[in-house]
């Protein structure tokens, strides 16, 4: 049902010229748009949902003669300004809700008509959870997380079946910044509050009277900072995302699927000409989202905000996490490990590492007693014996949350790790089919661990890596965790994050990996080996992983 009410304006202008015909002045035509016409297309309404589809979608088309544009102004507080007339709109409130719309046709001049009309409309979308993150249950500020590598990036927005660019449409494949790239500029001057106002979400942008402008929307060159003022606080609503990543086979680990709507031209910060954001992931101190560029609907810009004020040091709450137990083994039953679980990689020949140590099955370097798996790297007459278990064939893995608390060996030369190496391997040879180490230790730098990854343009010397340093690693128990998700891997010792890397289709972290558990002795990353050396052993409590 709608009822439309039109109220016509007239706009006369009056030129009251004495004795100075030649200072006439050329308004041009002052036409006030008549005839103006909305029609009201409520998405998925039929006979069995007269009130819509439950997306909340009406799609508004208007036209008028003279109009030379369009704006909607809407009674839950947004607006939007529309030059063709056709706007879609998403009505967030939860339920059957009637909401009064007035429709503007301006003509050349300002002259203007309106026409008042009302649309009800049924959305069974909600985010309350969303709605928490964001404002913190009051009010919450939101800053650039300008030390996290593609903080601001660019990639393709188009279905994922597109064969040049179809499985690289959630993440900024074009474009990523570096960390503080953009320290030079306005952008990071930006502080985006949202709070909560009765039941109504509000926006507010604090940029310091600039905005860092794409250079396709001012000066029409690189991108720039430009006076603007962005005070006052915008409505934002809610709406379900209908993006093309919501539409790909692993969309659940890839977006939200929430998009957050600012009324009357807000924006986050960045300026591309948008107002809505789909929310990719989000947390108590993270957000990470997605906005179409205007006017180029093939450019997808990311942001990445934290609420941690730029300067001070956290630990980010993980940007996913998983919670299904879907491998473990504990090492309750004393003898060898078990063998439906772990394999062996046996000999010798350095490893490609120039390693000293023979892997064996023996079980003087391999047992499970008293609770823990024990792996011993020997000395052995002029050599030294270890042992390397595996998941190959018996349990491998795409994304996941990593756990294995470990005690590690002592002694120089010593080079325990715990990593995980891409199932296809043998067809595709190191370092294309990525290796991830979760954690690897020298004894010859004790209480340095290292989180590392290798791949194409980052491998073996040159690896992706970070380190962080604990107390008596090879004294006392710790768990090392890893968080691995389609658009992050993030690790962890004791749940203090050391190390972030932007995960992407472009690295080959996004298919089947197995587990590792090995002690090496020396080679390229374990160094000298300390003359005195005799045995030590690594213990693990509990290796797990969740997906």
């Amino acid at each position: 049902m709608k009822k439309i009410i039109i109220n016509i304006v007239s706009v006369f202008v009056l030129l009251l010229m004495v004795n100075c015909q030649e200072d006439n002045l050329g308004f041009g035509a002052l036409d006030t748009p008549t005839n103006l016409q909305v029609t009201a297309e409520i998405i998925g309404k039929s006979a069995a949902f007269p009130n819509g589809d439950g997306s909340g979608k009406v799609k508004f088309t208007s036209t008028a003669e003279n109009a030379i544009s369009y704006k909607y102004i809407f009674s839950d507080g947004t607006s939007k300004n529309s030059p063709s007339g056709i706007f879609e709109n998403a009505f967030a409130k939860p339920g059957t809700n009637t909401y009064t719309v007035t429709v503007i046709a301006s003509g050349a001049g300002g002259v203007a008509t309106n026409v008042t009309l009302e649309v009800t409309v049924f959305s069974n979308f909600k985010d309350e959870q969303a709605v928490q993150f964001l404002t913190g249950g009051a009010s919450r500020k939101w800053y650039w997380a300008q030390t996290e590598l593609g903080h601001l990036g660019v990639g393709p927005n188009v279905a994922w079946s597109d064969p040049t660019f179809g499985t690289k449409n959630y993440y900024p494949d074009f474009y990523s910044a570096k960390a503080n790239e953009k320290s030079a500029t306005c952008l990071y001057n930006s502080i985006m509050t949202f709070s909560l106002v009765g039941d109504q979400m509000k926006f507010e942008l604090d940029n310091k009277g600039q905005t860092y402008y794409n250079g396709a929307f001012k000066g029409g060159g690189e991108d720039a900072c430009y006076d603007l003022n962005t005070s006052g606080a915008k409505t934002v609503t809610l709406s379900k995302s209908d993006s093309f990543v919501t539409m790909n086979p692993d969309s659940a680990t890839q977006t939200r699927g929430t998009t957050i709507n600012i009324a009357d031209g807000g924006f986050m910060g960045y300026y591309v000409g948008s107002s809505s954001y789909e929310i990719l992931s989000i947390t108590d101190n993270r957000m990470v989202v997605r906005v179409i560029q205007s006017g180029n609907p093939f450019l997808a810009w990311y942001h990445i905000f934290t609420t941690t004020l730029p300067g001070t040091v956290v630990t980010p709450t993980p940007t996913a996490n998983y919670t299904v137990l879907k491998f473990s083994d504990e090492f309750n039953i004393d003898g060898a490990p078990d063998p439906t679980k772990w394999g062996y990689d046996l000999g010798a020949g350095g490893w490609g590492n120039g390693e000293a140590q023979t892997y064996t099955s023996a079980s003087d370097n391999v047992i499970v007693q008293g609770g823990n798996l024990k792996i011993t790297a020997k000395k052995s007459g002029t050599g030294y014996t270890s042992s390397r278990l595996k998941t190959e064939d018996k349990y491998e893995f795409t994304y996941g949350k990593i756990e294995v608390k470990a005690k590690l060996p002592i002694g120089g030369g010593t080079w325990p790790a715990i990593w995980s190496l891409g199932q296809d391997y043998k067809t595709n040879a190191w370092p294309k089919c990525g290796e991830i180490d979760f954690m690897e230790h020298k004894g010859n730098d004790p209480n340095v661990i290292h989180g590392t990854l290798h791949y194409p343009g980052n491998f073996g010397a040159n690896p992706n890596t970070a380190t962080t340093t604990i107390t008596n690693a090879s004294t006392e128990f710790h768990i090392y965790k890893t968080i691995w998700s389609p658009t992050s891997i993030q690790f962890y010792v004791d749940d203090k994050l050391f190390h972030s890397f932007v995960n992407s289709a472009s690295v080959p972290f996004n298919s089947d990996f197995f587990l590792i558990l090995n002690v090496a002795m020396g080679g390229t990353f374990g160094g000298a080996i300390d003359p005195a050396f005799s045995q030590s052993s690594m213990e693990i409590d509990y290796v797990r992983i969740y997906q």
